[in-house]
């Protein structure tokens, strides 16, 4: 019969107790009532006694405590660990001394720990939400134009030749918009997955952003944005995906005229050598960006309200695919801002 139950084990301490008390007791009497006993030797068997009851509960007791309920915390704390640890069946060496603090700690621990994965996958539902509802959004109004403009020419614009071919054109701007959202999504599941291989060569930075600069400057000259480089004093050679970079940098920089200020605006781009690596820092005077957006600006659709307000261009990804390419280098991109004092975008790069 094995006692493993809180009640079996109680039932059997109290049997071995009751067996050796009563043994000592008939003994003892047996003794003490024996006409030619001495006082002295009636107190050495009631010592007697009560040592040896103690030595026997102690044990009782101590095995008790060691082989079963022990055991058992053992089991627990061995099972938190492997699961912490992610190495199941692997013995860990835990100390009896003290074993009941050492669960104690583990499950504090472990609670604290599940209760910021609990708050993670909060978040992650929140932000799973807030994405489907963003890229509903940004999917509607081309589909809502395309299904405009289709049933129109259907009803009867198509014979008429003062709207069919300008209906057709709105149409394939839908349609590119349309492609040009699943196109991103594409590139940024590739980049997070690994599948987008990176074509690592060594190439000028500055010279690449002046090409980005001249390619963008008849955009931010009909904003008013003046876009300055700001030359460093020896060529800067680095070691990345050149057509990814430049991507980046284009991302960035038309993010900086769209929501420039017209007339006044004024984009500079500025090189920094960090020993192995060079920060690039894109600064704008711009509308900024509130406190409370700045961590999700490189989320998927996201865009601030006053980004909204501002514009309606955009189609939502191109912070989100920066991100991703500047991590795929193994390197950081960072952004700082406030509302209506313009933000500076660095993104580092190995030097080559």
């Amino acid at each position: 019969m094995k006692f493993h139950e809180p009640g079996k084990l109680a039932f059997l301490n109290a049997i071995i107790i009751t067996v050796v008390f009563s043994t000592l007791f008939l003994v003892s009497a047996e003794i003490i009532l024996n006409p030619g006993c001495n006082r002295f030797f009636i107190f050495l068997i009631l010592i007697l006694n009560a040592l040896i009851i103690f030595i026997t509960t102690w044990f009782i007791f101590k095995f008790t405590l060691t082989k079963f309920i022990y055991s058992k915390i053992r089991l627990v704390y061995k099972s938190i660990h492997a699961v912490k640890t992610g190495k199941p069946g692997k013995p860990v060496p835990v100390s009896g001394k003290n074993m009941i603090d050492q669960v104690q700690d583990e499950v504090d621990t472990w609670e604290a720990e599940k209760q910021q994965e609990l708050e993670h996958l909060r978040k992650m539902e929140q932000y799973r939400r807030e994405f489907i509802g963003n890229l509903s959004h940004e999917l509607k109004t081309p589909l809502f134009n395309i299904q405009g403009y289709v049933s129109t020419l259907v009803d009867g614009g198509l014979d008429d030749p003062a709207i069919n071919l300008e209906y057709l054109k709105r149409t394939e701007k839908s349609i590119e918009r349309l492609v040009r959202i699943l196109e991103g999504l594409d590139e940024i599941s590739q980049l997070e997955t690994g599948q987008l291989k990176l074509n690592i060569t060594r190439f000028d930075l500055v010279a690449l952003t002046r090409e980005v600069v001249e390619m963008l400057d008849m955009k931010a000259g009909k904003h008013e944005i003046q876009l300055l480089v700001n030359e460093p004093e020896k060529t800067i050679l680095v070691e990345a995906d050149k057509d990814k970079i430049r991507e980046v940098l284009t991302n960035i920089i038309d993010n900086s005229i769209r929501y420039g200020i017209k007339g006044n605006g004024r984009t500079k781009i500025t090189f920094f050598d960090m020993d192995e690596n060079i920060l690039t820092e894109i600064t704008d005077n711009g509308i900024g960006i509130a406190s409370t957006d700045l961590p999700r600006v490189f989320e998927r659709f996201y865009r601030t309200d006053l980004g909204r307000a501002t514009t309606k261009k955009g189609k939502g990804l191109g912070l989100a695919i920066v991100k991703h390419i500047v991590e795929a280098h193994g390197q950081t991109i960072n952004v700082r801002s406030a509302t209506g004092m313009g933000t500076t975008f660095g993104f580092t790069l190995k030097k080559a």
